[in-house]
């Protein structure tokens, strides 16, 4: 059975699922290079397609993460009749869907843009916007038994927060909550009254909470959140109706409330109000897990939508929630919602044992070395070629070197996870000024990960465990603050990425390679891209990130590209 999973709205992204297995994910930014791409994910369509060797017509079933499709986007593919019942069936309170079964044309895209061609065996799914997380973070843990999910967002088909219970196949809703419930709205509003993107800048805020005293804003943010007790909505707030800007695809939010706390910002400090957030944003959360997870007696918990990218809330509720398991879909936000829909409609349809545990999320395109010579030479760049990347990068690294770092398939997700990295060493507390300066251009304050080795985790971590993906943060060990300090963020904490040898054998080369020439098994890991861009995707991107940034060094596939000059920084 062949799924294609697809997620339009904020994130757009497709998914193809083959017989269970995940073939293929992408967002559709990667390739449009438009950062949040909420159109409809024809490029990412059109790679999964090539990444399984078959045409849209091989398709069994199409799981849209959403109650339906948004009206125009049934233009892009080609439909049979029994197609377009079923997209006016899934709304029907829209009059000009049914307009479609009258013969009524909305008007058919140009004819260089490509249409997805589907057989008229073909059926459509639609699973709602939280199912969709819910399943993404339920079949993803590689078990089937009983596991309590919690799925949390802004909102989407009008439900913001939900707790569920998997079982086998199924993952049913326990209890649901609408926009009253928004804690993803309120931080939002957080970070749009400090000058972020809702949305988007949630991580900048997160970050910027390790440096604030939340006592320094007493209860002044109270009135803007909703409040959860004993795991039921005890207080719900009145959000009103949000405006948008439209740029260029990706929405911008905004709510009255921001302008409120904007005002408490500029009298606490920006950073006092981030911390205040945080603390609440936790004690929420904290709130629904503990007590649905104490009422039905269970102590396995899985997590998804965008609330729980926030990783210092993972961390507090591993560390406080007394859980024997913790499993945070990786690509919690909306760009996930493609992987959840088709795995829900395959568990339903075909019934499998558990899905196999998700290990890595290498899931996107990959580039040949005869076609990044190509690239290279076609654009006369000087290069050189290299036996063994991972040497060549951790010598420069070694030596102080910013390094572009791009091989295999790109990650899907928000995180860089060793394929599409820009790396530096950790030991050098100014490495981390370096970056946000001269590659990212963002604010100073803003942390880097480290990704470190598996079988070293527990000379970095206290209570260190498995983390694949930089979705939790820990504790560092005190006796490496000191040694990595460029990865170490003010409280004393990290996000890593542990890598294994047998899931990203040459990323896992360059580290240990670094550690036999510096002593420390552990590099500074962003992604590879600039603030306000998408990660780089082609190696076209790659080559402009380069050549436009702070970057030192690129290790392409088998090649190595050097500006003159060597090491700015000459840093160990």
């Amino acid at each position: 059975m062949i799924v294609l999973g697809i997620g339009v709205g904020h994130d757009g992204a497709a998914c193809l699922l083959v017989d269970g297995v995940v073939v293929a994910n992408a967002a559709e930014e990667r390739f449009t290079r438009i950062k949040h791409d909420s159109g409809f994910p024809a490029a990412a369509i059109a790679y999964c397609l090539r990444q399984a060797g078959i045409t849209s017509r091989d398709i069994d079933v199409v799981a849209v993460a959403g109650q339906f499709l948004p009206l125009g986007m049934e233009r892009r593919f080609v439909l049979a009749p029994r197609h377009l019942a079923a997209l006016a069936a899934a709304r029907p309170v829209e009059s000009r869907a049914r307009q479609l079964l009258s013969g009524t044309r909305l008007g058919d895209p140009p004819l260089y843009v490509p249409r997805v061609e589907l057989s008229s065996r073909c059926d459509f799914r639609f699973v709602e916007h939280h199912r969709s997380h819910a399943a993404a973070a339920y079949h993803t843990r590689g078990r089937d038994d009983r596991c309590l999910v919690v799925t949390m967002d802004g909102i989407g088909d009008a439900v913001s927060t939900a707790v569920w219970l998997g079982e086998g196949n199924a993952v049913e809703p326990l209890a649901r909550w609408g926009r009253e419930a928004s804690l993803g709205w309120f931080y939002g509003n957080v970070t749009e009254a400090l000058g972020w993107q809702h949305g988007d800048g949630e991580g900048t805020t997160m970050g910027l909470a390790a440096y604030g005293d939340a006592d320094r804003v007493g209860n002044r943010l109270e009135c803007f959140h909703p409040a959860f007790a004993n795991g039921q909505l005890a207080r719900p707030h009145e959000f009103g109706n949000p405006s948008y800007l439209d740029r260029n695809g990706t929405f911008h939010w905004h709510f009255a409330d921001a302008e409120q706390i904007r005002t408490v910002a500029q009298d606490c400090g920006a950073e006092n109000v981030a911390a205040a957030a945080q603390a609440i944003l936790e004690r929420q959360v904290l709130d629904v897990v503990r007590s649905w997870t104490e009422a039905r007696q269970l102590k396995r918990l899985a997590c998804a939508g965008g609330v729980f990218l926030n990783v210092k809330l993972n961390q507090r509720v591993w560390r406080e929630a007394g859980l024997e398991e913790h499993w945070v879909f990786p690509d919690a936000g909306d760009s996930g919602l493609a992987i959840g829909a088709a795995l829900d409609a395959w568990h339903r349809l075909a019934e499998p044992a558990a899905s196999p545990r998700l290990e890595h999320l290498y899931l996107g395109p990959a580039f040949s070395d005869e076609v990044v010579r190509g690239i290279l030479d076609e654009r006369r760049l000087a290069y050189r070629e290299t036996a063994d990347p991972s040497r060549d990068a951790a010598e420069g690294l070694a030596a102080g070197q910013i390094v572009g770092w791009f091989q295999g398939r790109m990650e899907s997700g928000p995180r860089a996870l060793g394929n599409r990295s820009i790396l530096m060493s950790p030991m050098q507390a100014a490495n981390k000024d370096l970056i946000n300066a001269r590659v990212k251009f963002r604010e100073s304050f803003r942390p880097f990960c480290p990704s470190l080795l598996f079988e070293r985790k527990d000379d970095y971590l206290l209570g260190g465990r498995e983390e694949s993906f930089m979705i939790t943060s820990f504790e560092v060990a005190p006796g490496k603050r000191a040694a990595i300090p460029a990865v170490v963020h003010v409280d004393g904490t990290v996000r890593p990425q542990t890598v294994k040898r047998e899931t990203n054998p040459r990323f896992h080369r360059l580290i240990e390679q670094f550690g036999r020439l510096t002593g420390e098994h552990a590099v500074l890991n962003t992604s590879f891209n600039i603030r306000g861009e998408p990660m780089v995707c082609h190696p076209r991107d790659a080559i402009r990130c380069f050549f436009d940034t702070g970057l030192e060094m690129l290790v392409i596939g088998g090649f190595v590209l050097e500006k003159p000059g060597g090491a700015l920084t000459a840093r160990p």
